[in-house]
């Protein structure tokens, strides 16, 4: 599970243009700003593409989703 930890982080560090959200994994990427509607259609592909979990834009909740460490979660519990 550290794996995909470590591998959620960089997608997001990478989409978001900022080690922030590896620094601080409870920060409100949404709220900050750091990640907008495009940038959440690009975090479910890159999702599906590098870690092989299929998750549809219907799956997404902007409050469920809200931080690094919540994505975490979710996408531990379908993996």
């Amino acid at each position: 599970m550290e794996n995909l930890r470590a591998e959620v982080l960089k997608i997001l560090a990478d989409l978001c243009n900022t080690d922030e959200v590896i620094e601080n994994p409870d920060i409100p990427i949404f709220e900050e700003g750091l990640l907008d509607s495009f940038g959440t259609v690009s975090l479910l592909v890159e999702i599906e593409e590098q870690l092989g979990i299929n998750v549809t834009i219907s799956d997404f909740d902007r409050e469920e989703w809200a931080t690094p460490n919540k994505i975490i979660s979710i996408l531990e519990a379908r993996k």
